[in-house]
C-alpha cells in the first residue's frame, strides 16, 4: 500500500480522533485525500501519508543533519531501555497512543514493535523534516506536523500520552486524554550525557552541567500524585558514531567549547543515560 493510501485509510478509520486546528470543529469528512471540517477548512495528505496541521509559521531548531544524526543513534539503541520502561506502564489491552514531539519516530516504532499490534498510534512534531523521517519507520503509526499548543485532536481521545524529552502543554494534554488514561513524561536528569558535556565544555564549566528542576517542579505542580521512576544506564557508542552522538543534541550549538572538544568527543566510548520517568493518571 502506498503511504498516502495508508494515511487516508488511517484517517478514515479514526476520523473521530481529529478536530480542525482552525475552528476546533471535529472533522466529519475525508474527501479524496483531504480531511475536511464542517466549516470547509481542508488539510491535504502528503505523498508520504502525513497531514500538515500548522496554521502559522513555526520556529523549529532541529535541522536535517541533527535529525539524521539522531535517527542513527536512536536506531543504534540509545533509548531502547526507556522504551522498555514506557512499555511497562501500558495496558495489555489495545491503547490509543499520542507521541508528543515524536521527531524521527524511532521510540514510537520500537514501542509498537513490543506490543500486540492492535494499538492506534499517532506521532506528531513541529518539524516537517522529522515527520518525513518518521514515515520511513516500519510501525503502522500515523504521523503529522502539528502545534503542541493547538492539538488537532478531539477531547478525551487518547488513553496514553507519551512525552519523551519534549516541551509540554498540560492544558492540552488534559483535554485530549481519556478519563482513566495516563501521561508518561520522560525528562533528563543531571547526569544525562554528562560525558559529552564534559568533553565539549570541560568539568565545572558553563554548559557542563544540567538541572531539570524547573521542568520537574512544573510537572509536579500539575500532577502532585504522579509516580517518579529513575532510570540510569550506560550506552556503548558504536564505532564511528561519536560525531552523530554530538550532532543529535543541542549541545553542539554551545559556543564556549574547549579547544580540543572534537578530539575529546571522538575518544568517547560510552554515554550515561540518566532520566526520570514521570507517570500520572487522568
Amino acid at each position: 500500500m502506498k503511504k498516502i493510501d495508508f494515511g487516508k485509510q488511517f484517517v478514515s478509520d479514526h476520523l473521530s480522533l481529529f478536530r480542525c486546528p482552525v475552528c476546533q470543529s471535529p472533522f466529519d469528512e475525508v474527501s479524496g485525500y483531504s480531511l475536511v471540517c464542517p466549516n470547509n477548512h481542508s488539510f491535504d495528505l502528503s505523498k508520504k501519508g502525513t497531514l500538515f496541521f500548522l496554521t502559522k509559521q513555526a520556529n523549529n531548531e532541529y535541522d536535517k543533519s541533527m535529525l539524521q544524526a539522531r535517527h542513527k543513534i536512536l536506531q543504534a539503541g540509545l533509548f531502547d531501555p526507556i522504551v522498555a520502561e514506557i512499555s511497562k506502564h501500558l495496558a495489555t489491552t489495545p491503547e490509543t497512543i499520542l507521541d508528543v514531539g515524536c521527531g524521527e519516530g524511532t521510540p514510537l516504532s520500537r514501542l509498537l514493535a513490543q506490543r500486540n499490534g492492535s494499538d492506534t498510534a499517532i506521532g506528531f512534531d513541529i518539524s516537517k523534516d522529522g515527520i518525513n523521517l518518521a514515515t520511513q519507520q516500519p510501525a503502522k503509526a500515523f504521523f503529522c506536523v502539528a502545534d503542541l499548543a493547538r492539538l488537532p485532536f478531539n477531547d478525551h481521545t487518547f488513553s496514553t500520552i507519551i512525552d519523551l524529552f519534549s516541551p509540554s502543554a498540560y492544558d492540552e494534554f488534559n483535554r485530549v486524554a481519556k478519563e482513566g488514561g495516563k501521561l508518561i513524561k520522560i525528562i533528563p536528569n543531571s547526569h544525562y550525557l554528562h560525558e559529552l558535556r564534559e568533553a565539549l565544555f570541560g568539568i565545572g564549566q558553563k554548559n557542563s552541567s544540567y538541572s531539570n528542576e524547573k521542568v520537574f517542579d512544573l510537572f509536579m505542580k500539575h500532577y502532585p500524585n504522579a509516580s517518579i521512576n529513575e532510570l540510569t544506564y550506560s550506552f556503548s557508542i558504536p564505532q564511528g558514531m561519536q560525531q552523530d552522538m554530538m550532532i543529535m543534541t543541542p549541545l553542539h550549538w554551545g559556543k564556549i567549547r574547549q579547544k580540543n572538544a572534537i578530539e575529546n568527543v571522538n575518544a568517547l566510548k560510552s554515554m550515561t543515560v540518566d532520566v526520570s520517568v514521570m507517570v500520572t493518571d487522568f
